[in-house]
């Protein structure tokens, strides 16, 4: 699997319209947003971008539905109300010019690990090494607001995919493809965590082929893991896994 080449997807605004419907379709169907649950934003210029609308399914979405706002959040075009948790999608798009996409939705098995506070281990399953890297769990806050939206700050330039204690899940990339496999890669990785844990333990990949595995990950276009850049420690969440002592 490589990431999409954002530089071969020069898209006209009506695409990315249909492009957010379809992820939105996508989300709703894997059970990833409940009702009118999650939100999905793509930047259109320095000054405007495109998000979803509030209290409406993400799998009824129409192009028309759709909202425009500036930076600051307030709403340039759209007959519907642009989505209350716009703040978030902002702190993400402001913080790296290189994010064009943002995805909020509530994974249930990934959401699981978010209400339990447990943090995600790494260093376990391949594919979530070279395309994910380590996710950082944020802080709760009150979803909607400024102080929320900061809960991802921390994290911003380190990580491409954050926990929400007690809410869901956010992704970015250049693209909106890329920002919604990393939550469905997420999900998955997840829900097998759980079922091992279940099956009684967690065995963890050796150190030195996760360096191998970290080397990979400019081959399939994905940044540099700051483990590998700053030298932070390999492993994350020692514990996970093992059986009650």
């Amino acid at each position: 699997m490589l990431y999409p080449e954002p530089s071969t997807l020069a898209l006209n605004e009506q695409t990315l319209r249909e492009q957010i419907c379809d992820v939105g379709r996508r989300i709703y169907a894997r059970g990833f947003a409940a009702g009118n649950d999650g939100n999905i934003s793509h930047r259109l210029g320095p000054d405007r971008v495109l998000c979803t609308p509030t209290l409406v399914s993400k799998g009824a979405m129409r192009p028309d539905d759709l909202c425009i706002v500036d930076m600051e959040g307030r709403q340039l075009a759209g007959t519907l109300k642009r989505t209350s948790e716009i703040m978030l999608h902002l702190e993400v798009l402001r913080a790296d010019a290189s994010v064009q996409s943002v995805v909020h939705c509530h994974p249930p098995h990934a959401t699981a690990f978010g209400v339990a506070h447990e943090p995600i281990p790494s260093c376990i399953l391949p594919e979530v090494e070279i395309f994910l890297g380590v996710v950082p769990q944020a802080e709760y806050q009150t979803p909607g607001g400024r102080d929320f939206a900061a809960t991802v700050r921390p994290f911003l330039g380190r990580a491409n995919t954050v926990v929400l204690s007690n809410h869901g899940t956010v992704s970015w990339g250049p693209t909106l493809e890329q920002a919604y496999w990393n939550t469905e890669i997420l999900d998955a990785y997840c829900r097998i965590l759980i079922l091992a844990r279940l099956l009684g333990r967690v065995e963890r990949i050796p150190d030195e082929k996760v360096l191998e595995l970290l080397k990979l990950r400019e081959k399939f276009g994905a940044p540099a893991d700051p483990r590998l850049v700053e030298g932070a420690p390999m492993r994350v969440n020692e514990t996970f896994g093992r059986p009650p002592e």
